[in-house]
This record gives structure tokens, C-alpha cells and sequence, in this order.
């Protein structure tokens, strides 16, 4: 996608100014906030705005920057002029096309854009174009950067001395409220919506869980802070503080749950902590080059979507405002599936409360998770995955919650109330079963294994699943395992055959899937 050209920046004080628009509709004053003391018919000409590349922002705090607007608008495309009302706290933002403006609008219809935590309005301006002055240096200057990162060039010494302020590619992260566990592959995962994620190391300090997280070029770690410094990971919670280190480079000794160089797959783990796999590091590393641009403006508009959802501070793991905690799941194979294996392989994700095999469509099935965090996060690790030799599709179901069948109707089994089951992973919020949640691997973590278990024991007991064994390995104490299956969807078998499985003296072994390799 281009980058910012030939923009206009103008900084407007009051409506007897705004005869530089050019526009054949109605003027600015009929629509410059169709809510503040407005009549209804202000608001009915706000409501009909055909669309156009030109978007009327209201509601803005009132410290908001030009920087902050634009920030908007950036992963949906060219942004060509930009028109603050600093007295009405309002913005007129110009997109290059209209496409990239419809993108924008639509996403943010779903999704509430915030700046400085307060909710920002977006529609349609009546104008077509803006016409402004180039009166604010400082803004124009940190748009030209922009363009000149996007071009390729290099920038100016204007520039240069704009971006001062994020000098270093290092960026120090704070998470307040932690109601769920952040991982690394959380944090990889938002901020390479930016560009290119080097390094980042997590610890603990004052009762604050910091990471520290390094870019490939200063001007990512600026637009990452300017997207997301406020905003939650998760709804309402775990909320990012960002600002910038006065470090330029981290050192990253071992790859693990703490600390990763996504340069430097072949890093031990160190400290006893579990090891990335390589193969997996290596894909993270490849993903960030390949599939994201150097700043989120050069995400194609397809993905415009998944770029803004950063920018809004929700990614793919967050559940989104309003959004169901319901799954629906289709492509099963109505043979072999039942609502007890769906309750355990999407019960590695979250705390499944109903499921429902659709009883005209049983290659189809309801699945409710205790929110719609879990939903998102079990979409995100199982769409696309084989069960029972079938590709499964996983998306969000339209519906708030599953209905059990009413009384004395019988449904033939295919509802089953979860809701009171002692097998949940996640009974306890904070659990440090959140930290051990993985895509669906060939290797398996086993825990809960009787003393008197031997390897042979086990090898045999997952052979009997129908897959062959690869390897395995205990751990130090030999209450733990790992065992590798020869493919993934044989782990994902096995792992529904026999988490929970009775390993005698009322011991029931855990199977859950591991991102390391034996």
C-alpha cells in the first residue's frame, strides 16, 4: 500500500475559517458535531453521509495530538490531509481513496476507537475533499517520516529531529490489571502489527509485570507506543503503559518462557525453563519479515482489519466488546464426533460451558466458552486443524449462549451441560494454566502420572490411540512427560482419548499440548 504523500496538515480555531473546504454539499457548520447542542436535522445530514474519503472524527479529549488522529487511520492506507478543531474537539481526516476510508469506517463500526482510553465517534464527512493550510510543522514533519520510512528513503533532518523522542527501537512495557496471564507470543503477536519484533525479555518488578521489547527500527517502537500506550489487551483488563527505553539493543541469553531473540532460534532455554521450538521460533521470526510491512500503513487493505484491531489495542487473542462466547464448528465428521470430544480438545483453550451438535446438520456443532476471550482464543489455535481426519472450520456464532433442549424433548444426546464439570482448566482466574496454553503440536505434556508408571506404560498406552509414538521423556521427577506423537492430528487424538484418563489409586493423567521438542 503507498505511504503518505504530498500531505496537507491544518490546525482550524473556528468555524469562520473553514471556507478553504471544497465541497459541494452543505457547509462545515451543519455538520461540525451533530450531537453537541445540534438539532435533529443536523443529525439526520450526519446519519446520511454517502461515503467519502473525508471522515468527520468527534468526541476528541481534549489533549489529543494530530499524531494521535492519524494514528487512526493509518493501517487502513494513504492518509492525505488532516483538519483539527482543537475548539470543538472534532477532526476532518482525508483518506487517499475512498475504499480505504469505507475499510476504516466499517472496522471501527465493530470495534470503538479510542484515543487516550476516551471513545472517539467516526462516520462519513458531507465533504469530499479538504482543502487546509500546511500550518502545523511539527505534525507535517512526523507524517513525512512516515512517507519516507514507507518510500524507503531517508529522512530529513526536520524529520530526524521529530522523531527524537523515539530515538531507541526499545520499548518498556507495563501491564496493569492483570486479570489474565500476557505471554511472550501475546506480545509478539500485537506488536508485530508494527513491523519487525527483534527481542523481548519479561520480569517482574514493584509487583508489575514489565517486558521489555525491542523493534528492528526506531520509527515501529514510535507508531507501536502511539497505537497502543493505553489501551487493553484483553477487555477491560491488562492494560498496556508503553514508553520508551533508554536502551538501544537487549541482550537475549536463552530463548524460553521469559525471554526470546526471534533472530536466534537456536538459543538454549536455559534456567531449566522449557525451550521455544525451533522450528516454531523460526516461523515467528520469518512471519514478522514476510507478512508485515516496516510501519502498519503497508499492510495491504485485507488485512487493514487485523492491523487496526492493534491499533485499537485488541488482537486476535482479545475477545472484542459485545462480541459472543459462543463457537460455531463445522467440517466435523459426523461419524466419529461427539459433544465429549469437543468439550476436551476445546477445553484445552478455556472452560467449556454447553455444546450442541446441530441435530439437521451433525457435521456442525455449538460449542459456549465462559467468554468470549476463551472464544477468540480457541478459534485463533483450532481453525484449521484436523480432528477425526477432517479440516475444521472455527468461527464466532451469531448466538449469545446454547439453549439445552426444552424438557421431555429428547435431542438424542447431542447437548451436554458443561457447566458444573470438574475437568475445567481454568477454574481459577489467574491460573497458571493460562501461562501452558499452545497450538495444537505433535508433542504433549503429560502430568499427574502415578510413581509407578513406566515409560513402556505410556508408550503403549497412546499407541493404542492409533497413532505411533516418536518419543518420550520424563521429567526430572517422573510426575511429568513429554511424548511425541508422529503428527499432529495424532496428538490431537491422543489427547482426547486420554486426558482425564484413570491411571489407577483415582490418579487421572492431564495430556495438554507443549511447544517443546524431544
Amino acid at each position: 500500500m503507498d505511504g503518505i504523500g504530498n500531505v496537507g496538515v491544518g490546525v482550524k480555531r473556528g468555524s469562520d475559517e473553514l471556507s478553504m473546504y471544497n465541497s459541494s454539499n452543505s457547509g462545515i457548520s451543519s455538520i461540525s458535531d451533530g450531537t453537541s447542542n445540534g438539532s435533529d436535522s443536523k443529525k439526520l445530514r450526519v446519519e446520511e453521509a454517502s461515503p467519502s474519503r473525508v471522515l468527520h472524527i468527534r468526541k476528541l479529549p481534549n489533549e489529543a495530538s494530530e499524531t494521535e488522529v492519524i494514528a487512526l487511520g493509518l493501517p487502513f492506507g494513504k492518509v492525505t490531509n488532516i483538519l483539527t478543531l482543537k475548539g470543538k474537539n472534532q477532526a476532518f481526516l482525508e483518506m487517499g481513496t475512498e475504499e480505504a476510508a469505507i475499510t476504516m469506517v466499517n472496522y471501527y463500526t465493530t470495534v470503538t476507537p479510542h484515543i487516550r482510553n476516551v471513545p472517539v465517534f467516526i462516520q462519513y464527512s458531507n465533504h469530499k475533499e479538504l482543502k487546509t493550510d500546511a500550518g502545523n510543522q511539527r505534525t507535517q514533519a512526523v507524517l513525512q517520516a512516515v512517507s519516507a520510512v514507507q518510500s524507503g528513503g531517508s529522512p530529513s533532518s526536520d524529520v530526524q529531529e521529530a522523531l527524537a523522542a523515539a530515538s531507541s527501537p526499545v520499548l518498556r512495557i507495563i501491564i496493569d490489571n492483570m486479570f489474565y496471564p500476557v505471554t511472550l507470543d501475546v506480545l509478539q503477536q500485537i506488536f508485530s502489527k508494527f513491523g519487525t519484533v527483534m527481542k523481548i525479555i519479561t520480569f517482574t518488578k514493584n509487583n508489575q509485570f514489565q517486558a521489555l521489547l525491542q523493534f528492528s527500527d526506531p520509527v515501529n517502537a514510535q507508531q507501536a507506543k502511539l497505537a497502543l500506550d493505553g489501551q487493553n489487551i484483553y477487555n477491560s483488563c491488562c492494560t498496556l503503559r508503553i514508553d520508551f527505553s533508554k536502551l538501544v539493543n537487549l541482550n537475549v541469553k536463552y530463548n524460553n518462557d521469559k525471554s526470546r531473540d526471534y533472530t536466534r532460534p537456536e538459543l538454549p532455554a536455559g534456567d531449566g525453563q522449557p525451550s521455544i521450538d525451533p522450528s516454531v521460533a523460526a516461523a515467528f521470526s520469518k512471519d514478522s519479515n514476510s507478512l508485515l510491512g516496516k510501519i502498519p500503513g503497508a499492510l495491504s487493505p485485507l488485512s487493514a482489519a487485523a492491523a487496526a484491531a492493534a491499533a485499537a489495542g485488541r488482537v486476535a487473542l482479545a475477545g472484542q466488546s459485545g462480541s459472543s462466547g459462543v463457537l460455531l464448528v463445522s467440517n466435523l465428521n459426523d461419524e466419529m464426533v461427539t459433544p465429549q470430544s469437543l468439550f476436551t480438545l476445546f477445553g484445552v483453550y478455556g472452560d467449556v460451558q454447553r455444546v450442541k451438535i446441530l441435530y439437521n446438520k451433525k457435521d456442525s456443532a455449538l460449542i459456549q466458552m465462559s467468554d468470549a476471550n476463551q472464544a477468540q482464543l480457541a478459534m485463533s489455535h483450532l481453525n484449521g486443524q484436523k480432528m477425526y481426519g477432517k479440516i475444521i472450520r472455527v468461527t464466532l456464532s451469531k448466538h449469545q449462549s446454547v439453549a439445552l433442549p426444552r424438557d421431555g424433548l429428547d435431542d438424542q444426546g447431542l447437548t451436554k451441560d458443561y457447566a458444573n464439570s470438574p475437568l475445567h482448566r481454568f477454574k481459577k482466574p489467574g491460573s497458571k494454566n493460562f501461562q501452558n496454553i499452545f497450538p495444537p503440536s505433535s508433542t504433549l505434556h503429560l502430568s499427574n502420572i502415578p510413581q509407578d508408571v513406566t515409560e513402556d506404560d505410556l508408550r503403549l498406552l497412546f499407541s493404542n490411540t492409533g497413532g505411533s509414538v516418536k518419543a518420550f521423556k520424563f521429567f526430572q521427577d517422573r510426575k511429568m512427560a513429554l511424548i511425541q506423537m508422529s503428527t499432529v492430528e495424532e496428538a490431537t487424538q491422543a489427547l482426547i482419548d486420554l486426558h482425564n484418563y484413570n491411571m489407577g489409586g483415582n490418579q487421572h493423567l492431564r495430556v495438554s499440548f507443549s511447544k517443546s521438542t524431544i
